[in-house]
């Protein structure tokens, strides 16, 4: 079966890698990579798997921009207490 012209298959998001975050009090991001967050441009929350106990996922994602104007999306995982980078 041919896709309809113009639109994009399925694709699988790069591995997360950890990085290293300050958080404010509140538990948003200040410091990515010791680079200073200007502005966080969306949040939101990512719950999955929440039956499988071993492969539960619980996140909290930030789209950051950075200073030098690079943006980042990393989140914090809820599970784990840890940072990481998501890669598209």
């Amino acid at each position: 079966m041919n896709k309809p012209s113009g639109t994009r298959g399925l694709r699988r998001l790069a591995t997360p890698e950890p990085v290293t975050v300050e958080a404010d009090p509140e538990g948003r991001p200040t410091t990515v990579d010791t680079v200073a967050v200007t502005t966080i441009r969306e949040e939101w929350f990512v719950e999955d798997r929440w039956w499988d106990e071993k492969r539960r996922i619980h996140r909290r994602y930030f789209e950051t921009l950075l200073e030098g104007g690079r943006v980042e999306v990393v989140f914090f995982d809820l599970v784990t207490g840890r940072w990481f980078r998501q890669q598209g």
